[in-house]
């Protein structure tokens, strides 16, 4: 969706992280408290849902708020954080004195720009009027290209992305990006479709552009007719794109142009005024995502006349903005975006839409302060210590790997021991300086923090890449792994319970927070991951043996993904989540073996039952515990790369034999996996 957004592209693997200290001081109250049974559903079998098994009893304590379409472990250390960001901004927002340009003073006026709603409500539409008024005053097609240029400098993604990574080819180096975009829905397939469900999403989203549109001033007859023009071109985008699946081929979406090559496949858009407009004549070196895509903007322009280019723009100017104008334009793109799409029943406070965007345009600075007053020294050096032993165990896993020959598996140890670990928060922070923040305009905020960062990422081209830089705040309640930097990053917003339990068993911590770094880890050497080197190079290090080999056993695994059913007939995807499940598989083994090594061939008591065995997988089902709305749960198994939380419990551990074991799974209970169909990779 071309939001306006004030959080910087980066792609990621989302997930959730914690930390842990071996020998910490432990209390058997808090022991207890980490497994709760109270919680659990005893009456399911662990062998037919241990899904249900560990969390039947928090899903019927804990129905959904109206907020929100999903609600777990996650959205609870979300809520938290929110809360003590709320509570620095308040602390800020106290400071009355505060220097014009200061940190302080940004934080403040961004957030209260924001909460002045009746300052927003008395201009409604005629905040971005101005830009209505341009757009409709564009002469030609060379007018619309300049503009969509000027879109990019002021931070706004209109008809396609661009931005600055690491050259995949050389990740000591910044390189300018292409990619595919353009679309109001969330996938190339809502467009492509034609079962029942996406003719109807298509149906609603054309009201929801007609509605908009309406509310921009438009008459009913107008507004129809740009609604079905916005559709017919998002459609021609759409199919001009590429599928989830097809952009998870590193390889295939490396295609590096000059200027002039990016000219020829696409003569009808002018891409030197293009760069001419953003302040880069010389760009350099280009990477093309999808030059199919590219080459069909060229088709589109001669395809679609001056009146609908307006059109699309005029979409994109009131989409983009909807969010920072009078509540009717709020409330109308909740309509379609939270409840039509994802089931979502209520919005949330303004405040917390608020505070999410002043902690995306100011993150660090914010971040700055959050890590400051809530993230302890100690949780850092006890993160270390963890990653140091899943290391370790990953390594001798490797070691006896009976598909990877010897040559390979050294520089698999290698990539290994060379992977970043960057825990809590940057060792240098961000400069806003340069960032300027009024006290009268929420959109003009938001649109200075857009081009801000624009302007930060464009400097960066064709210089060498910044290895400190953090691609998450240190607030963000999420971890990731880059390829590109071979590193594997913990911010510290998910760094405190209810992930980490520093009072807990090992057990459980290696289950949940062992099992995450595992994870993070085994994504440099998954389906996407392994074909880059231990410099974050795209270089194909294995064997053509190696590959047909791991491709066999992730075959297996794709299998299980693909005939595991949700709301009775819905499938998940095998394919197009196959990284993160195999990271799942592996985050199991590895830190199932780290915590053998911690215990040191001690086997401790059952605690309320449990051996500490069944804890540690306890402990990981217990991160993926989550309610969630049927509409919400269909959106993402068409558009998510993760599987379920439910199928994220329900697969990985029958495939592990020390699992079986544990929890004395048969051949009768219904998610046995027999040993010759088990998925064993890692």
């Amino acid at each position: 969706m071309n939001k306006i957004k004030v959080v910087t592209m980066a792609i990621t693997i989302l997930l959730f992280a914690g930390a842990c200290e071996n020998g910490a001081k432990k209390t058997d109250k808090a022991i207890a408290k980490a497994i709760n049974p109270e919680l659990m559903d005893l009456t399911v079998k662990p062998g037919d849902n241990f899904f249900k098994y560990v969390n039947g009893g928090w899903m019927k304590a804990n129905p959904i708020p109206p907020e929100y379409s999903q609600y777990g472990a996650f959205t609870i250390l979300y809520e938290q954080n929110q809360k003590q960001l709320k509570q620095l901004v308040a602390e800020v927002s106290a400071e009355k004195n505060a220097k014009k340009g200061s940190v302080s003073q940004k934080i403040r006026d961004f957030y209260n720009s924001g909460m002045d709603t009746l300052r927003i409500e008395k201009l409604g539409v005629k905040a971005i009027q101005k830009d209505i008024d341009e757009i409709n005053a564009l002469k030609d097609k060379k007018a619309v290209q300049q503009y969509i240029a000027k879109m990019h400098k002021a931070g706004a993604s209109t008809l396609f992305y661009f931005f600055s990574t690491a050259d995949q080819r050389n990740s000591s180096m910044e390189i300018a990006n292409f990619y595919q975009g353009g679309l109001g829905l969330p996938d190339v397939d809502y467009y492509r479709n034609n079962d029942d469900h996406s003719v109807k999403l298509r149906n609603d989203y054309k009201n929801h552009i007609a509605k908009m549109f309406q509310l921009a001033g438009d008459e009913n007859t107008t507004s129809t007719k740009r609604a079905e023009t916005v559709l017919k071109m998002e459609t021609t985008l759409a199919n001009n794109s590429r599928t989830r699946l097809e952009l998870r081929d590193p390889i295939a979406n490396y295609n590096k142009f000059t200027l002039t090559q990016l000219n020829d496949i696409s003569t009808g858009f002018d891409w030197s005024l293009f760069f001419n407009t953003i302040g880069l004549p010389e760009p350099g070196d280009i990477n093309v995502g999808q030059p199919d895509f590219f080459s069909g903007l060229s088709t589109m322009m001669q395809q679609y006349s001056l009146d609908d280019w307006k059109t699309y723009l005029l979409w994109n100017l009131i989409n983009g903005s909807a969010n920072y104008l009078s509540d009717d334009f709020v409330k109308q793109d909740f309509d379609f975006y939270g409840k039509t799409l994802s089931g979502k029943q209520a919005m949330k406070p303004r405040w917390k839409r608020v505070l999410a965007n002043t902690s995306g345009a100011l993150g660090e600075a914010l971040g700055q302060l959050y890590v400051e007053k809530y993230f302890p020294p100690e949780s850092k050096k006890r993160m270390v210590t963890l990653v140091e032993n899943l290391r370790k165990a990953f390594a001798a896993r490797i070691e006896k790997l009976d598909w990877m020959n010897e040559d390979t598996k050294k520089k698999a140890i290698e990539k290994l021991n060379a992977i970043t670990v960057k825990i809590g928060y940057p060792d240098k922070w961000r400069d806003y300086s340069k960032l300027d923040i009024v006290a009268d305009s929420y959109l003009a905020n938001v649109r200075a923090a857009n081009a801000f960062e624009f302007e930060r990422t464009l400097k960066k081209i064709g210089k060498p890449v910044d290895k400190t830089e953090w691609g998450m705040t240190p607030q963000t309640v999420n971890a990731y792994y880059n390829p590109s930097n071979n590193e594997i990053v913990f911010p510290a917003g998910i760094l405190q319970p209810p992930f980490f339990n520093k009072d807990a068993d090992d057990a459980v911590n290696y289950g949940a927070i062992g099992v995450v770094i595992g994870h993070e880890m085994t994504h440099g050497f998954d389906d996407q991951g392994r074909q880059y080197d231990k410099d974050g190079n795209l270089n194909d290090w294995w064997t053509e043996e190696d590959a047909k080999r791991f491709k066999e056993k992730t075959e297996v695994l794709a299998n299980e993904y693909n005939n595991y059913t949700v709301l009775d007939s819905l499938h998940v995807d095998g394919q197009l989540t196959m990284g993160e499940n195999i990271a799942d598989l592996g985050g199991l083994n590895i830190s199932f073996d780290a915590y053998k090594m911690a215990l040191d061939n001690k086997i401790p008591e059952p605690i309320d039952g449990f051996s500490y065995d069944q804890r540690f997988f306890l402990g990981y089902a217990q991160v993926w515990r989550q309610n969630i709305r049927d509409k919400e749960l269909m959106r993402r198994l068409k558009e998510d790369v993760h599987s379920p939380g439910e199928a994220r419990v329900n697969i990985p551990p029958f495939n592990l034999d020390v699992f079986i074991k544990a929890f004395n799974i048969t051949k009768d209970d219904k998610l046995f996996i027999p040993v010759e169909k088990r998925a064993y990779i890692w």
